[in-house]
């Protein structure tokens, strides 16, 4: 069967792109490669011994969207990654956000309806829960107003899929992530964002691998125990092989209603200093952090209830926090070496 995954060379979306086609699914990539590398092909081939099929443009492009559609349309599963993705960045230029990830949610949708492909599994955000009046956060919970332009992305884009399906021959899982980190036991892959890391995991890594002269800690005032903010941390791995999962929920027709909603996480909150003190912990490497002032766009603790993905999917987190901290540390390790090799070789 043939799956296609947008912003497939991306964090999530080349984990996933691995996880397919070690279970046998032909995988077709769409990346306009606007905050990732080409060289990440490469590695998922060395990974699972085959290359993606790869197209790179733009899928807010509205006519180059609907010829790839028609020239693929035996397809079996969209996996849509592809999207602008940092509350920071989204606070400080909105429009950019609304244009990018809902444009071409749209543009995807109307190549289902067009060419018939049925299923479609949507990268969501547990952004759209906002700050939720009781945790752990359930798929009952309230959706609550948006803190920021991306969660308000997420919250619409739910609605456009939901409002879709209903009047098409389209079902749809949803999949509410945490906060995924970590990289793949290989290496070869892992989060390579372009410019300063929005992401915490990426800032630390970078940071003690001397790129970054100290971690940014936005905020220890927040009512908390050691007073930063808490997060539901879920390794990218797990992550990646829950879209497998939702992909033959959809095809074996196991679906309970045309449009699904699962919690991605672990069930467990840790705070930014505990993913610090997990870092220097597996890893034996020490950080350099300040404390600066609140980020805008932040919630203050978030974690998930994971019992019904858990139950109904069949499928449950199994990485820890050291686990995830050491790998994500073993991938700034290999991107290290590379650019030293670079170096070398350039003189």
């Amino acid at each position: 069967m043939k799956i296609l995954v947008t912003g497939g060379t991306g964090y999530i979306g080349s984990h996933t792109a691995v996880e397919l086609q070690e279970k046998g699914y032909e995988v077709i990539i769409v990346d306009n490669l606007s905050n990732s590398s080409i060289e990440v092909l490469d590695n998922i081939a060395l990974i699972t011994g085959k290359r993606p099929l790869f197209e790179q443009f733009d899928l807010t492009d509205r006519e180059h969207t609907a010829i790839f559609f028609q020239k693929h349309s035996d397809i079996d599963a969209i996996i849509h990654f592809a999207a602008f993705k940092a509350v920071g960045e989204s606070v400080e230029k909105p429009l950019m956000y609304y244009r990018n990830n809902l444009v071409s949610l749209m543009n995807i949708l109307q190549g289902m309806i067009d060419n018939r492909i049925r299923n479609i599994v949507f990268s969501s955000s547990c952004t759209v829960y906002g700050q939720p009046d009781k945790l752990p956060v359930s798929e009952n919970s309230p959706i609550k107003k948006a803190w920021s332009p991306y969660g308000n992305t997420k919250q619409m884009s739910e609605e456009i899929i939901q409002f879709t399906a209903d009047v098409n021959d389209i079902q749809a899982i949803l999949l509410r992530y945490f906060n995924p980190i970590g990289a793949h036991e290989s290496a070869l892959i892992g989060e390579l964002p372009i410019g300063v890391p929005n992401c915490l995991m990426p800032y630390i890594t970078q940071t003690a691998i001397g790129i970054r002269e100290y971690l940014r800690v936005w905020g220890d005032d927040y009512p908390t125990p050691d007073g930063t903010a808490i997060r539901d941390y879920i390794h990218v791995v797990d992550l990646a092989k829950a879209h497998v999962i939702a992909i033959e929920r959809m095809i074996e027709q196991k679906g309970k209603e045309k449009v699904e909603v699962f919690n991605l996480g672990t069930g467990n909150g840790f705070s930014v200093m505990e993913v610090i003190q997990s870092f220097e912990r597996s890893t034996g490497v020490k950080l350099n952090y300040q404390i600066m002032g609140r980020r805008s766009g932040d919630v203050v603790e978030v974690w998930s209830d994971t019992e019904f993905a858990n139950r109904e999917l069949g499928w449950k987190a199994e990485k820890t926090l050291d686990e995830m901290t050491l790998s994500a540390w073993k991938w700034e390790e290999t991107l290290n070496q590379k650019v030293k090799s670079e170096k070398r070789k350039a003189k």
